[in-house]
Protein backbone atom coordinates (compact mmCIF):
# COMPACT_ATOMS: atom_id res chain seq x y z
CA UNK A 1 0.00 0.00 0.00
CA UNK A 2 1.03 3.46 -0.54
CA UNK A 3 -0.85 5.30 1.49
CA UNK A 4 -1.11 5.83 5.54
CA UNK A 5 -4.53 6.86 5.96
CA UNK A 6 -6.54 3.89 6.64
CA UNK A 7 -9.27 5.15 4.86
CA UNK A 8 -7.33 6.15 1.68
CA UNK A 9 -5.92 2.57 2.18
CA UNK A 10 -9.60 1.07 2.40
CA UNK A 11 -10.34 2.88 -0.86
CA UNK A 12 -7.16 1.34 -2.91
CA UNK A 13 -8.29 -2.00 -1.80
CA UNK A 14 -12.06 -1.85 -3.12
CA UNK A 15 -11.02 0.02 -6.42
CA UNK A 16 -8.61 -2.99 -7.39
CA UNK A 17 -10.76 -5.78 -6.33
CA UNK A 18 -13.02 -6.95 -3.94
CA UNK A 19 -11.94 -7.36 -0.32
CA UNK A 20 -12.89 -10.28 2.15
CA UNK A 21 -13.71 -8.85 5.87
CA UNK A 22 -13.98 -11.70 8.56
CA UNK A 23 -16.04 -10.10 11.28
CA UNK A 24 -14.84 -9.63 14.67
CA UNK A 25 -16.19 -9.07 18.35
CA UNK A 26 -12.47 -7.87 19.88
CA UNK A 27 -9.22 -6.89 19.09
CA UNK A 28 -7.63 -10.31 20.28
CA UNK A 29 -9.65 -11.55 16.89
CA UNK A 30 -8.65 -8.61 14.56
CA UNK A 31 -5.20 -9.73 15.37
CA UNK A 32 -5.66 -13.15 14.22
CA UNK A 33 -7.43 -11.63 11.20
CA UNK A 34 -4.73 -9.63 10.78
CA UNK A 35 -2.07 -12.31 11.02
CA UNK A 36 -3.98 -14.72 8.75
CA UNK A 37 -3.08 -12.33 5.52
CA UNK A 38 -6.35 -10.34 5.26
CA UNK A 39 -6.49 -6.87 4.54
CA UNK A 40 -9.60 -5.78 5.89
CA UNK A 41 -11.49 -6.64 8.92
CA UNK A 42 -15.47 -6.10 10.00
CA UNK A 43 -16.29 -4.46 13.73
CA UNK A 44 -19.58 -6.57 14.29
CA UNK A 45 -22.41 -4.36 16.02
CA UNK A 46 -23.95 -7.82 17.01
CA UNK A 47 -20.39 -8.91 18.05
CA UNK A 48 -19.78 -6.05 20.03
CA UNK A 49 -23.48 -6.73 21.62
CA UNK A 50 -23.03 -10.43 22.08
CA UNK A 51 -19.53 -10.51 23.63
CA UNK A 52 -18.81 -7.86 24.89
CA UNK A 53 -22.52 -6.97 26.91
CA UNK A 54 -24.04 -10.36 26.83
CA UNK A 55 -27.01 -8.30 25.55
CA UNK A 56 -28.97 -8.85 21.90
CA UNK A 57 -28.36 -6.54 18.91
CA UNK A 58 -30.98 -4.02 19.05
CA UNK A 59 -29.08 -0.65 19.11
CA UNK A 60 -28.08 -1.11 23.12
CA UNK A 61 -24.57 -0.04 22.59
CA UNK A 62 -24.55 3.50 23.35
CA UNK A 63 -22.11 5.67 20.63
CA UNK A 64 -19.75 5.93 23.59
CA UNK A 65 -19.40 2.33 23.84
CA UNK A 66 -19.06 1.23 20.47
CA UNK A 67 -16.08 4.04 19.74
CA UNK A 68 -14.32 2.81 22.50
CA UNK A 69 -14.91 -1.39 21.78
CA UNK A 70 -14.09 -0.52 17.84
CA UNK A 71 -11.32 1.67 18.66
CA UNK A 72 -9.81 -0.84 20.01
CA UNK A 73 -10.13 -3.25 17.22
CA UNK A 74 -9.03 0.15 14.77
CA UNK A 75 -5.69 0.55 17.17
CA UNK A 76 -4.37 -3.66 17.36
CA UNK A 77 -3.90 -3.73 13.56
CA UNK A 78 -2.56 -1.87 10.78
CA UNK A 79 -5.21 -2.55 8.08
CA UNK A 80 -7.99 -0.62 7.63
CA UNK A 81 -11.21 -1.68 10.00
CA UNK A 82 -15.23 -0.84 9.58
CA UNK A 83 -18.03 -0.95 12.26
CA UNK A 84 -21.20 -1.39 11.92
CA UNK A 85 -22.76 2.18 13.51
CA UNK A 86 -26.56 1.02 13.86
CA UNK A 87 -29.18 3.98 12.61
CA UNK A 88 -26.23 6.58 13.75
CA UNK A 89 -27.40 6.73 17.56
CA UNK A 90 -30.03 9.51 16.32
CA UNK A 91 -30.96 11.89 14.05
CA UNK A 92 -28.70 13.79 11.56
CA UNK A 93 -26.96 15.73 13.97
CA UNK A 94 -26.24 12.85 16.16
CA UNK A 95 -25.05 11.07 12.98
CA UNK A 96 -22.53 13.40 12.75
CA UNK A 97 -21.38 13.35 15.82
CA UNK A 98 -21.21 9.50 15.72
CA UNK A 99 -18.83 9.65 12.54
CA UNK A 100 -16.11 12.32 13.98
CA UNK A 101 -16.06 9.78 17.16
CA UNK A 102 -15.26 6.20 15.44
CA UNK A 103 -12.63 8.77 12.70
CA UNK A 104 -11.11 9.76 16.29
CA UNK A 105 -11.07 5.83 16.88
CA UNK A 106 -8.90 4.91 13.97
CA UNK A 107 -11.65 3.24 11.70
CA UNK A 108 -11.45 3.12 8.39
CA UNK A 109 -15.69 3.88 7.64
CA UNK A 110 -18.78 2.67 8.78
CA UNK A 111 -22.15 1.86 7.89
CA UNK A 112 -25.41 3.57 9.26
CA UNK A 113 -28.89 1.91 8.12
CA UNK A 114 -32.33 3.32 7.63
CA UNK A 115 -34.62 1.21 10.73
CA UNK A 116 -36.00 2.91 12.85
CA UNK A 117 -35.00 2.80 16.11
CA UNK A 118 -34.94 0.52 18.00
CA UNK A 119 -33.42 -1.75 15.64
CA UNK A 120 -33.34 -5.03 14.73
CA UNK A 121 -31.03 -7.67 13.87
CA UNK A 122 -31.14 -7.27 9.76
CA UNK A 123 -32.53 -11.02 9.16
CA UNK A 124 -35.76 -10.80 11.30
CA UNK A 125 -38.95 -9.93 10.58
CA UNK A 126 -41.13 -6.98 12.35
CA UNK A 127 -38.30 -4.26 10.94
CA UNK A 128 -39.27 -0.45 10.16
CA UNK A 129 -38.28 1.92 8.12
CA UNK A 130 -37.18 5.60 8.73
CA UNK A 131 -38.71 7.55 5.59
CA UNK A 132 -36.45 8.21 2.10
CA UNK A 133 -35.61 11.77 3.22
CA UNK A 134 -34.95 11.46 6.71
CA UNK A 135 -32.51 8.63 5.93
CA UNK A 136 -30.27 11.05 3.01
CA UNK A 137 -30.44 13.97 5.37
CA UNK A 138 -28.32 11.63 7.72
CA UNK A 139 -26.12 10.51 4.95
CA UNK A 140 -25.45 14.32 3.97
CA UNK A 141 -25.08 15.05 7.65
CA UNK A 142 -22.33 12.65 7.67
CA UNK A 143 -20.04 13.67 4.68
CA UNK A 144 -20.48 17.03 5.81
CA UNK A 145 -18.77 15.66 9.18
CA UNK A 146 -15.65 13.92 8.54
CA UNK A 147 -12.55 15.43 8.54
CA UNK A 148 -11.22 12.61 6.38
CA UNK A 149 -12.68 12.57 2.89
CA UNK A 150 -11.34 9.17 2.84
CA UNK A 151 -13.50 8.14 5.50
CA UNK A 152 -16.34 5.91 4.15
CA UNK A 153 -19.54 6.32 4.65
CA UNK A 154 -21.88 3.16 3.78
CA UNK A 155 -25.53 3.55 3.68
CA UNK A 156 -27.35 0.25 4.62
CA UNK A 157 -31.12 -0.65 3.39
CA UNK A 158 -33.30 -2.84 4.99
CA UNK A 159 -36.12 -2.19 2.71
CA UNK A 160 -35.37 -5.46 0.78
CA UNK A 161 -37.69 -6.72 3.74
CA UNK A 162 -40.12 -4.38 4.32
CA UNK A 163 -40.72 -2.50 1.31
CA UNK A 164 -39.58 -4.87 -1.54
CA UNK A 165 -36.37 -5.30 -4.31
CA UNK A 166 -36.96 -2.72 -6.26
CA UNK A 167 -37.52 -0.19 -3.62
CA UNK A 168 -34.59 -0.98 -2.35
CA UNK A 169 -33.19 -0.43 -5.55
CA UNK A 170 -34.33 3.23 -5.03
CA UNK A 171 -33.61 4.23 -1.69
CA UNK A 172 -29.88 2.89 -2.25
CA UNK A 173 -29.77 5.22 -5.45
CA UNK A 174 -31.03 8.14 -3.38
CA UNK A 175 -28.26 7.17 -0.71
CA UNK A 176 -25.95 7.57 -3.44
CA UNK A 177 -27.08 10.77 -4.22
CA UNK A 178 -26.77 12.07 -1.25
CA UNK A 179 -23.26 11.42 -0.67
CA UNK A 180 -22.69 7.65 0.14
CA UNK A 181 -19.96 5.92 -0.59
CA UNK A 182 -21.04 2.72 -0.96
CA UNK A 183 -24.50 0.55 -0.33
CA UNK A 184 -25.36 -2.45 2.02
CA UNK A 185 -28.30 -3.71 0.53
CA UNK A 186 -29.32 -6.50 3.89
CA UNK A 187 -31.08 -9.53 3.68
CA UNK A 188 -31.16 -10.19 0.07
CA UNK A 189 -33.24 -13.35 -0.40
CA UNK A 190 -30.90 -15.45 -3.12
CA UNK A 191 -28.30 -14.79 -5.54
CA UNK A 192 -30.42 -13.28 -8.82
CA UNK A 193 -31.18 -10.55 -6.52
CA UNK A 194 -27.50 -10.16 -5.48
CA UNK A 195 -26.48 -9.99 -8.94
CA UNK A 196 -29.78 -7.83 -10.02
CA UNK A 197 -28.65 -5.30 -7.14
CA UNK A 198 -25.30 -5.23 -8.40
CA UNK A 199 -26.18 -4.24 -12.20
CA UNK A 200 -28.36 -1.69 -11.05
CA UNK A 201 -25.99 0.37 -8.30
CA UNK A 202 -23.05 1.49 -10.30
CA UNK A 203 -20.89 2.18 -7.14
CA UNK A 204 -19.09 0.15 -4.43
CA UNK A 205 -21.65 -2.78 -3.07
CA UNK A 206 -21.00 -4.46 0.50
CA UNK A 207 -22.79 -7.83 1.09
CA UNK A 208 -23.25 -9.84 4.06
CA UNK A 209 -22.98 -13.24 4.66
CA UNK A 210 -24.08 -14.35 7.89
CA UNK A 211 -25.10 -17.31 8.55
CA UNK A 212 -28.87 -18.42 9.53
CA UNK A 213 -30.60 -15.97 8.19
CA UNK A 214 -32.56 -14.80 4.18
CA UNK A 215 -29.45 -14.97 2.59
CA UNK A 216 -27.91 -17.70 0.73
CA UNK A 217 -24.31 -18.43 1.55
CA UNK A 218 -22.69 -17.39 -1.32
CA UNK A 219 -18.90 -17.83 -2.40
CA UNK A 220 -16.56 -14.90 -1.98
CA UNK A 221 -15.57 -15.34 -5.42
CA UNK A 222 -19.37 -15.53 -6.40
CA UNK A 223 -20.05 -12.02 -4.83
CA UNK A 224 -16.66 -10.65 -6.37
CA UNK A 225 -17.94 -11.66 -10.03
CA UNK A 226 -21.31 -10.44 -9.36
CA UNK A 227 -19.42 -6.88 -8.57
CA UNK A 228 -19.36 -6.30 -4.98
CA UNK A 229 -16.29 -4.87 -3.55
CA UNK A 230 -16.76 -5.57 0.16
CA UNK A 231 -17.61 -8.67 1.28
CA UNK A 232 -17.82 -9.47 5.46
CA UNK A 233 -18.66 -12.68 7.69
CA UNK A 234 -19.38 -11.16 10.90
CA UNK A 235 -20.43 -13.27 13.38
CA UNK A 236 -18.84 -16.51 12.03
CA UNK A 237 -15.67 -16.43 13.98
CA UNK A 238 -17.75 -15.37 17.09
CA UNK A 239 -20.57 -18.45 16.25
CA UNK A 240 -17.45 -20.99 16.01
CA UNK A 241 -16.45 -20.05 19.07
CA UNK A 242 -18.86 -19.87 21.36
CA UNK A 243 -20.19 -23.54 19.72
CA UNK A 244 -16.28 -24.64 21.25
CA UNK A 245 -17.11 -23.13 24.48
CA UNK A 246 -20.52 -24.18 25.16
CA UNK A 247 -18.70 -27.68 24.65
CA UNK A 248 -15.94 -26.84 26.67
CA UNK A 249 -18.12 -25.41 29.67
CA UNK A 250 -20.12 -29.31 29.64
CA UNK A 251 -17.09 -31.29 29.61
CA UNK A 252 -15.70 -28.81 32.50
CA UNK A 253 -19.07 -29.57 34.33
CA UNK A 254 -18.67 -33.44 33.90
CA UNK A 255 -15.28 -33.99 34.36
CA UNK A 256 -13.95 -31.25 36.24
CA UNK A 257 -10.53 -31.28 34.38
CA UNK A 258 -9.67 -29.20 31.00
CA UNK A 259 -6.73 -31.93 30.20
CA UNK A 260 -8.87 -33.10 27.25
CA UNK A 261 -9.10 -29.93 25.98
CA UNK A 262 -5.55 -29.11 25.84
CA UNK A 263 -4.57 -29.87 22.37
CA UNK A 264 -7.57 -27.76 21.35
CA UNK A 265 -6.14 -24.65 23.10
CA UNK A 266 -4.33 -21.63 21.99
CA UNK A 267 -1.01 -22.02 23.77
CA UNK A 268 0.21 -19.26 26.31
CA UNK A 269 3.13 -18.51 24.17
CA UNK A 270 0.82 -18.30 21.02
CA UNK A 271 -1.33 -15.63 22.56
CA UNK A 272 1.36 -13.71 23.71
CA UNK A 273 2.80 -13.95 20.24
CA UNK A 274 -0.23 -12.84 18.92
CA UNK A 275 -0.27 -9.70 21.48
CA UNK A 276 3.12 -9.09 20.77
CA UNK A 277 3.79 -9.44 24.43
CA UNK A 278 7.41 -9.05 24.93
CA UNK A 279 7.99 -6.32 22.06
CA UNK A 280 4.98 -3.98 23.95
CA UNK A 281 5.96 -4.31 26.70
CA UNK A 282 9.57 -3.99 26.16
CA UNK A 283 8.00 -0.28 24.23
CA UNK A 284 5.87 0.57 27.11
CA UNK A 285 8.77 -0.25 29.94
CA UNK A 286 10.87 2.52 27.67
CA UNK A 287 8.28 4.95 27.31
CA UNK A 288 7.70 4.82 31.05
Amino acid sequence: MTTNSKPARLRELIAKAAVIMPGVPNAAMARQVERAGFDAVYVSGAGMANATAGVPDIGLLTLTEVAQLAGYVAKAVKIPAIVDADTGFGGAENVARTIQELENAGLAGCHIEDQEFPKRCGHLAGKSLVDLEEMAGKIRAAVAARRDASFMIIARTDARAVEGFDRAVERAGEYLAAGADAIFPEALQNAEEFRDFAKEIDLPLLANMTEFGKSPLLSFEQLADFGYRMVIFPQSAFRVSMKASEKFFAALKKTGTQSDWIDRMQTRQELYDLLNYDSDAESWNAES
